[in-house]
């Protein structure tokens, strides 16, 4: 189930990640949905939904750090 737009996102992601944040997610969540698409593909027992937003999360996490409660841009990413 990729995302067709930033509307299609989870509220947990929605509202809580800028738009910017939410573009990176999007892109990485889509893409790891379809390279991880065949069981032998994943590492462990997850799914492949779950793949996918971990995935996305760690994508995020690259570019943006969560302080106070929201999610800001890491000044040392460019």
């Amino acid at each position: 189930m990729p995302y067709e737009s930033l509307d299609d996102l989870p509220d947990q992601v929605k509202d809580n990640l800028p738009k910017h944040g939410q573009e990176i997610y999007v892109a990485a969540f889509n893409s790891a949905w379809d390279q991880y698409a065949e069981p032998e593909d994943r590492y462990g027992d997850d799914g492949r939904e779950e793949v996918a937003h971990k995935v996305a999360w760690a994508a995020v996490k690259q570019k943006y750090e969560k302080q106070d409660d929201k999610w800001q841009q890491n000044p040392d990413s460019s």
